[in-house]
């Protein structure tokens, strides 16, 4: 039995894809719920083109992630460690204290750890551009607010 169509399925080519620029509101939202939408844009699982091993996301532009929401007792509980490369250089601070000091970390460690622990992860994160205020750069694409789920 033989079939003049092909079985095989297409899969989508980053040359194909065209990016589209999304803006969210960070301001009285919750952290991983926020992380988890942005993650699924970045990945491009909104697209119907999507394949888990392709870059197909768009950009996300998050603005006030100085006023992002922690739920609970996060605030004062949530330890964030890094290491400065040097011996001995382990270093801890809380949630609050990431946050007034540099408030667009705790979204984007938060983003990032959503994200494949590869090049490709990396390459998605380069298209997320987090502002601790309520302004940014990116007018010029004409950014479009964030799909709800």
């Amino acid at each position: 039995m033989s079939m003049t169509r092909s079985t095989r399925s297409l899969s989508t080519k980053e040359a194909r894809e065209t990016r589209r620029w999304f803006v969210a509101d960070a301001q009285g939202q919750v952290l991983g719920r926020l992380a988890s939408r942005i993650a699924s844009v970045l990945r491009g699982k909104n697209t119907p083109g999507y394949s888990p091993h392709v870059d197909a996301g768009d950009f996300v532009v998050v603005v006030n992630a100085a006023q992002v929401r922690l739920t609970g007792s996060k605030l004062t509980d949530k330890v964030y460690t890094r290491h400065t490369e040097y011996p001995g250089g382990l270093r801890h601070a809380s949630a609050q204290e990431v946050l007034t000091k540099h408030p667009t970390r705790v979204l984007r460690d938060a983003v990032e750890g959503m994200l494949p622990k590869n090049r490709l992860g990396r390459q998605l994160a380069t298209k997320l551009k987090i502002y601790s205020g309520p302004e940014h750069p990116h007018r010029a694409q004409r950014p479009t607010p964030l799909p709800e789920r």
